[in-house]
C-alpha cells in the first residue's frame, strides 16, 4: 500500500475543499487499484460530488439546515452549536474509495473528491490518501 497525508487549511467558516487534483497526482503511475481518502477527524468528512455549479454551497447550506447551530446539542464544548459538527460525519462519511485504472481516477465527468468541513473551530485538517494496488 502507498500512503501520504495532505494538510488542508479550511479557514474559520464551513468549507468544502476540492482535493481531486492532489488525489489524481498521488495515483499517477501507480497502475490499477483503489484509492481510499480518509479524514481522521470527528468533525469533517469526504464526499464525491459536483463542485463549481453551486452544489458545494448547497451542501453546506443544507447541512446548516439539518444541523442548526443552536443550543440543542448535548456536545457543548467549542463554539455555539459545535455539537452539530460531531453529528455531521454520520451523513458525510470520513472516507471514500475511488477505483483507479492505469493510474487514473475513475470519477464521473462532473465528480470531484471534496473535503467537507463544517467545524469553525478547527481550520487545519489532515487527509490521508492510501492506494491499494490491485
Amino acid at each position: 500500500m502507498h500512503t501520504t497525508t495532505l494538510t488542508i487549511n479550511t479557514g474559520s467558516e464551513a468549507a468544502t475543499v476540492d482535493i481531486t487534483g492532489e488525489a489524481a497526482s498521488f495515483v499517477t503511475g501507480k497502475g490499477d487499484g483503489l484509492l481510499n481518502v480518509f479524514v481522521p477527524h470527528a468533525t469533517a468528512g469526504v464526499a464525491v460530488f459536483e463542485t463549481g455549479a453551486g452544489s458545494d454551497r448547497d451542501l453546506l447550506d443544507h447541512l446548516d439546515s439539518l444541523f442548526p447551530r443552536d443550543e440543542r446539542w448535548r456536545h457543548t464544548h467549542g463554539s455555539s452549536g459545535h455539537g452539530a459538527d460531531h453529528v455531521m460525519p454520520a451523513l458525510v462519511a470520513p472516507s471514500v474509495s475511488v477505483p483507479v485504472i492505469d493510474g487514473v481516477l475513475q470519477l464521473g465527468t462532473w465528480q470531484s473528491i471534496v473535503l467537507v468541513d463544517s467545524n469553525r473551530d478547527n481550520p487545519r485538517r489532515t487527509v490521508r490518501l492510501s492506494f491499494l494496488q490491485g
